[in-house]
């Protein structure tokens, strides 16, 4: 575990993350924070000069289908689908932000 000097503050860590802890959990949490902070402390002393960086563990592959043109359903019949539409043209849907002014 890692000294006092280097303690993590978990009621602030907490509070940034806006989580409500209850008193009795801190002690364990301060314990495991500061555990996982040793831990990748040790990661940091192993060599790895003679390491090529890579994105993933594994090479991936173009999992992208081919874009091929296909019939598609009627804009009529989609918007009939829809439970609101404005103009015509468009689906309406419940507003997400304040004050956009579409209500």
């Amino acid at each position: 575990m890692s000294n006092n000097s280097n303690a993590i503050d978990v009621k602030y860590v907490a509070e940034l993350a806006r989580i409500d802890l209850e008193d009795s959990s801190v002690e364990k949490l301060q314990s495991d924070m500061q555990n996982i902070v040793a831990y990748i402390e040790q990661l940091s002393e192993l060599d790895v000069s003679n390491i090529e960086p890579t994105f993933h563990a594994v090479q991936l592959t173009d999992v992208v289908r081919a874009d091929e043109i296909k019939p598609s359903y009627p804009r009529e019949t989609m918007l009939a689908n829809a439970p609101a539409v404005l103009n015509g043209e468009t689906i309406k849907v419940p507003q997400v932000l304040p004050g956009e002014g579409m209500n």
